[in-house]
């Protein structure tokens, strides 16, 4: 018989933090030479639930609408329709002052780092906090030490980004979207860059400040290996809809699309077994 406590804790709902509902986004486009312009649907009326201190992926192949939809999260992209609540809040109802303050509970990172070429790896992690003002200059130098110790990157501070390698530059670029302790990390092919044991050190990292920080993460990759190391849920799209949603450790259920199919086994035991013994003798 179970304890009372361990009864609480197994009927404690999940608390959804990202709450995506029939939101579409269309792209104005044209059919051929001279045609007048048609709207583009990139994303087709997608409903999508991430709960907190989840890791979820989107896949879907070239053009399917993961990115779009990725950026419709903090309304980088607004949507034609629907509505995007993030931690309690409806970003589509908020006014720009609003927004903007909303986005500072939102950290993303990208697959080319964005981090500004003329500025130090400590300049760019202090750049969102200056722009907002949150902290004087004390908390703000602690702040930015401890995002860089979280990743790794105390070392670099001084360092332009051109003086790092493509992890330290991606890891650089997650001490800065961390730095205003965001609830959500929205990552945009963020191992796409990198090499394959430069990519392992990253998942770890990311690994790290979910479970350390209970940071919950919405990540788009093309790479199935990466989507199952880290994710606990995933979503594929197609076409700009959703084909299907599942968590990647219920076997219960048959996955209905090719990728579907395929991610389920990079989320296996054999899979992880395989990793492990590449990294060894790399």
């Amino acid at each position: 018989m179970m304890s009372p406590s361990l009864v609480t804790v197994l009927e404690q709902p999940q608390r959804v933090l990202i709450d995506i509902d029939r939101v579409s986004k269309s792209f104005a486009g044209r059919r051929g030479s001279g045609a007048a312009p048609a709207a583009f649907p990139a994303v087709r009326e997608v409903t999508l639930r991430v709960y907190q201190n989840d890791i979820f992926g989107l896949i879907g192949k070239s053009g399917a609408g993961k990115s779009t939809l990725l950026r419709l999260i903090n309304l980088l992209e607004r949507p034609d329709s629907g509505r995007v609540v993030v931690d309690g809040r409806e970003l589509t109802a908020l006014s720009k002052p609003d927004l903007r303050a909303a986005r500072q509970n939102i950290g993303m990172i990208f697959q080319q780092f964005n981090l500004l070429q003329n500025a130090t790896v400590f300049d760019n992690v202090a750049f969102p906090l200056r722009i907002h003002g949150l902290l004087n200059a004390p908390r703000l130098n602690a702040r930015v030490r401890e995002c860089l110790e979280l990743v790794g990157l105390v070392d670099k501070a001084g360092n332009y980004p051109a003086q790092l390698s493509g992890g330290q530059k991606q890891r650089a670029a997650i001490a800065r979207a961390l730095a205003s302790r965001p609830a959500v990390l929205l990552c945009d092919e963020p191992t796409s860059a990198l090499d394959a044991e430069t990519t392992r050190e990253l998942l770890d990292t990311l690994r790290n400040i979910n479970r350390e920080l209970g940071v919950t993460m919405v990540i788009v990759s093309h790479e199935l290996s990466v989507l199952g190391a880290l994710c606990n849920r995933v979503a594929v799209l197609e076409d700009g809809a959703l084909a299907e949603q599942f968590a990647l450790a219920d076997t219960s259920i048959a996955r209905s699309t090719l990728l579907g199919r395929e991610l389920a086994y990079y989320a296996t035991e054999d899979y992880a077994a395989a990793a492990w013994r590449g990294a060894a003798s790399a």
